[in-house]
């Protein structure tokens, strides 16, 4: 089985051919037969906990397939790390599978991105170690049960980019609900942030007349419990005023601290999954926001958030070695080049369209959309495309993540460009996978989803007593 590019270059056809691991994985489970060996992968985060995968491979690999192997092993271990965290990566199987793997999440490594993100994250250096099967740490996940919790007077926060929405709950009912403007990321002093959120909380707890139960929080970025690790609001803080980083990372302990009330906060894609349970009434949630990048969230079956970055555009979805780079990470193949602004650009341009260097992907959005409302066959493609691919990264997710539905959303899936991907979505998993097509229900939110909102959202998620 080969992966290799025919033509070469970004913009080759060959790009636009869609690999998904799963395809690699499902070929070496049928080559492993009855008697394989396991190569298995682990990440230990914050607390002990850990996320672990195991994937059968062959007893005996020829040395022309140790290479797609290798690879496979690698896209596995990424996948992981993007979807849970981890600063320490625990292997076990052959030397000749895993010793490479290793190599690459080191400081100077062809995972040096991931090395330095994640070493960043959680302060301290990314570790890799080597161990027989049997020494293997076995999976500890977070689980936070959620009921739609509606007991006491809660509040419930959801920071964006310029601005914040904070609501106030009493017995369920919403008795406050306000959008504050704000400029977090050219923001140097964290105090700013501090401020700015406070005058929020007090508003809201005003509204209930000064008796609060609980805080819940939903925030873009990735956290180590209520700890900020990397987050864009803080953008300024981090590269103006580094010293004084660490006041922006604990924000939300010194809120916890000063309020002295049962407190939550969760990144925003857990929350917007968590909207979607408590209004459509469904568990096992893993939610896709296409929007300038992807973000992702999860609920899992158990209705429980665990905690996981789901940091899915990270994340590999595709093997083509031709695949589109992401020019953050420089990786090829990773979810956001597929399921984003920068998917729509990529396709769009590959099938015809033309923009001005100048224009920016927002606008190169509207382009399309305005195109696939009139029928443009170009953009119809665009969309087709992405509902084909979301398709094919199903099976992939589901090595990873339990989940009986697939939410999208985002500025992306808007429009009518949003309902054919998600129809050809729908029909093509039924062509790849019948069985998981069974199983999995693709669908976006419905209007009493969208109106609950996620500080509303936020806001049930801490118990009180």
């Amino acid at each position: 089985m080969s992966n290799e590019c025919s033509c070469g270059g970004e913009r080759c056809n060959c790009a636009l051919d869609f690999q998904t691991p799963v395809e690699f994985i499902e070929f070496l489970r049928q080559e492993a037969g009855s008697d394989p060996q396991t190569v298995a992968i682990a990440w230990e985060r914050e607390d002990g906990y850990v996320s672990r995968y195991d994937l059968d491979i062959p007893k005996r690999i020829a040395p022309d397939m140790t290479g797609v192997v290798v690879r496979t092993v690698e896209r596995c271990v990424k996948f992981l790390l993007w979807s849970a965290g981890g600063w320490k990566l625990w292997l076990s199987g052959p030397d000749e599978i895993v010793k490479p793997v290793a190599a690459d999440y080191t400081k100077d490594g062809a995972r040096k991105f991931d090395w330095e993100f994640m070493s960043d994250l959680y302060g301290r250096e990314m570790q890799v170690e080597i161990v027989p099967l049997k020494n293997m740490p076995q999976e500890r996940e977070r689980a936070i049960i959620i009921k739609s919790r509606t007991d006491g007077n809660r509040i419930g926060f959801d920071l964006g980019a310029s601005d914040f929405k904070i609501s106030a709950l009493r017995e369920g009912e919403v008795v406050f609900s306000e959008e504050f403007p704000w400029d977090p990321r050219n923001q140097p002093d964290p105090e700013y942030h501090y401020t700015k959120l406070s005058e929020g909380l007090e508003a809201a707890a005003k509204a209930l007349g000064g008796k609060v139960d609980a805080i819940g929080g939903s925030s873009a970025g990735t956290f180590v419990g209520k700890k900020i690790g990397v987050a864009s609001l803080f953008r300024a803080v981090r590269e103006k005023n580094p010293q004084r980083y660490s006041e922006a990372q604990n924000l939300f302990l010194r809120i916890e601290d000063e309020w002295k009330v049962p407190f939550e906060v969760f990144n925003d894609g857990d929350v917007t999954a968590l909207a979607g349970a408590i209004a459509m009434g469904r568990n096992g949630i893993l939610g896709v926001a296409m929007g300038s990048s992807e973000a992702v969230g999860f609920i899992n079956t158990n209705g429980a958030l665990t905690g996981r970055i789901s940091e899915l555009a990270f994340a590999p979805a595709d093997m083509n070695t031709a695949a589109p780079a992401d020019e953050w990470s420089r990786d090829q193949g990773v979810g956001c080049m597929y399921f984003s602004q920068q998917a729509v650009n990529f396709l769009a341009t590959s099938f015809g369209f033309e923009f001005p260097e100048t224009m920016g992907l927002p606008d190169r959005l509207k382009e399309v959309q305005a195109a696939v409302a009139k029928g443009d066959d170009r953009a119809v493609q665009v969309y087709l495309k992405m509902g084909r691919e979301l398709a094919e990264t199903v099976p992939w997710y589901g090595e990873f993540y339990d989940f009986d539905n697939l939410m999208i959303l985002g500025r992306v899936t808007s429009g009518v460009g949003g309902s054919i991907l998600l129809n050809e979505a729908r029909m093509h998993l039924e062509e790849f996978d019948p069985e998981l097509a069974e199983k999995v229900e693709i669908f976006m939110p419905d209007e009493k989803a969208r109106r609950l909102g996620q500080s509303v959202a936020a806001a049930q998620i801490p118990a009180i007593g």
